[in-house]
């Protein structure tokens, strides 16, 4: 048994019939190299059952507390269903990116079952080009960004030598008494290590007071974002929409602009916010306030837990130059970053943890009906560096990876990039009222990123990367 950490608690709190607190994983598998031998979902669940006793977090089970009395603990090692966790999915004709996305939207429209480990997994068939994928859905109090890239790497053959089929111990379930005397000794634990995180906290305000650092003229402490289409009650649907830009392409252009990926990143995001905010707001004259995800422990044997704080940038929307718009984001990032070291990059994570559960959780659902404007952020966005070598499962090359985080209250609109070897692989994930159709975003994220070239003087025609569902697109 071990306790959820704060973090991950408020994750597990935050999430209500529609605000579904999962992650999304998607790799798309090149079954040509198997030598005619045959890889259905049967094989698939038998390539994951000789791995369970390397993929902890898939053998997780929440318990919750007695009276809730304290944050809810993981049972490890628990008693795993693969036919109900692992599930068959076909797609219909022509089995290209449309069809993929729109799959992976139904997938993301369900919440998860709290009464079993926390992930279900899609064997996706009917892919163009003899291919298959995999979706992975993990709750996000599971696994955040890192530890899930992890936990993907652990499941596929990134290293060399055959899987061993191995058993682990099933746990016994802890008695009540157990749960409350253990969260008792916690809360003892919480009291001890409250003068180290007051003094945290003190240290991040004298260090706040004494910077004149500002997010931008607009957007000030405490931040304001403005009111746009993105921001509202959302439906329990979701969309979900990809775009695939080469590697090199989007490294040359950072290197030419002598800014960071990151930085480019978000620059296209906020030229396609600008397209977007023009099409159904009429008006991009105000800074968008985007939450950046940035971890704070990036151990490659992690698996599980959470160990990120959102770091919250000043999108120039409201810019009509492509290269004005870059560089005010990389300075509004180099801003970005500087005020997350002054307040301290672990003091929301630290205060998380003496946040009671009951009435956290009547918060998190009260806030999730209220059809009103968000008044933390406008959507979050992340850049997450993925793995640099292919990656195999069961002996089929794994040509393709996509990633996204959730949707948070009042936010109908995540985007999250995963480079994978080659790729810079783009997925947005939206409700069922914020767009039309998701590809409207990946689309205008594609314009954005050729009109900054094209501005700085460099080739528009984009490389094309190899992937299975961009050759159907174009055909």
């Amino acid at each position: 048994m071990k306790r959820l950490s704060g973090w991950d608690a408020v994750l597990l709190y935050s999430e209500a019939p529609n605000v579904h607190m999962h992650t999304l994983k998607v790799a798309v598998i090149k079954l040509d190299d198997l030598d005619g031998r045959h890889f259905g979902v049967e094989e698939f669940r038998q390539v994951i059952r000789g791995r369970l006793y390397k993929l902890d977090p898939f053998r997780y089970r929440l318990v919750n507390i007695p009276f809730k009395f304290h944050h809810p603990m993981w049972r490890e090692n628990c008693d795993v269903d693969l036919d109900y966790h692992i599930r068959p999915w076909r797609l219909p004709e022509p089995g290209g990116r449309r069809e993929l996305d729109e799959a992976i939207g139904q997938i993301a429209s369900t919440p998860l079952d709290r009464d079993r480990p926390l992930w279900e997994m899609y064997f996706v068939e009917g892919l163009a080009n003899g291919r298959i994928a995999v979706v992975g859905k993990i709750h996000h109090a599971l696994a955040d960004g890192i530890a899930s890239g992890n936990l993907m790497a652990r499941g596929m053959d990134l290293q060399s030598g055959p899987d061993a089929d191995q058993d682990f111990t099933t746990d016994p379930d802890p008695t009540r008494g157990e749960l409350v005397r253990s969260a008792f000794v916690d809360h003892l634990r919480q009291i001890a290590r409250l003068p180290s995180v007051l003094k945290y906290t003190a240290d991040g305000l004298v260090r706040v007071r004494r910077s004149n650092r500002k997010l931008s003229p607009e957007l000030t402490m405490p931040f304001t974002p403005p009111p746009t289409f993105l921001n509202h009650m959302l439906t329990p649907e979701r969309r979900f929409a990809t775009a695939t830009l080469a590697l090199s392409d989007v490294k040359q252009t950072s290197k030419h602009l002598g800014v960071t990926i990151n930085d480019l990143v978000l620059a296209i995001a906020a030229g396609a916010l600008r397209t977007l905010l023009l099409r159904y707001d009429g008006v991009a004259d105000h800074p968008l306030l985007a939450s950046v995800p940035v971890s704070f422990n990036f151990d490659p044997d992690r698996m599980s837990g959470n160990y990120f704080t959102g770091m919250m940038v000043a999108l120039p929307v409201e810019v009509a130059d492509p290269l004005d718009r870059v560089r005010q984001t990389h300075d509004a990032a180099v801003k970005a970053k500087e005020g997350h070291h002054l307040v301290g990059p672990e003091l929301i994570s630290r205060w998380s943890a003496y946040l009671p559960p009951a009435p956290a959780q009547a918060l998190f659902k009260w806030l999730s009906t209220k059809d009103g404007q968000n008044k933390v952020l406008n959507l979050p966005i992340s850049n997450v560096p993925g793995p640099r070598e292919r990656g195999r499962v069961g002996g089929a090359l794994v040509t393709e990876i996509y990633s996204v985080g959730p949707l948070t209250t009042g936010s109908g609109m995540n985007i999250t990039v995963w480079s994978y070897v080659d790729q810079l692989n783009i997925s947005v994930l939206t409700d069922g009222a914020t767009l039309d159709d998701p590809h409207e975003a990946t689309d205008a994220m594609l314009q954005a990123f050729v009109e900054i070239r094209s501005a700085a003087g460099l080739p528009t025609e984009l490389t094309v990367v190899e992937t299975a569902m961009a050759q159907v697109s174009e055909r």
